[in-house]
């Protein structure tokens, strides 16, 4: 994957993605599936100006999902734990 804009989908807010931003200066985002660690860290450094000290990833299965009498699969997804440097922070909230 060549594009490094294309591989960071989105930014996960949630109350453990803030948990882990507090405790260890981290940050959660959504990936593209095939993505690697590699191309996850260049895309965070090029996308965000900061320095990656080191990613973790962790591939999360499609839950099942049923509407009436039809039976679907959600899509499978990747997430990335993003260790970032001493002293380099992302802040997604700055304007709220």
């Amino acid at each position: 994957m060549k594009h490094y804009s294309r591989v960071i989908i989105s930014p996960l807010v949630t109350e453990k993605g803030t948990l882990v931003n507090e405790q260890g200066n981290q940050v959660l985002f959504k990936v593209v599936p095939e993505a690697n660690k590699i191309e996850i860290q260049k895309a965070v450094e090029e996308f965000f100006k900061v320095k990656v000290a080191k990613v973790r990833t962790v591939r999360l299965l499609g839950k099942r999902r049923r509407v009436g009498k039809f039976s679907g699969l959600r899509p499978a997804w990747k997430k990335a734990y993003v260790t970032l440097a001493k002293g380099h922070t992302i802040d997604f909230f700055e304007g709220a």
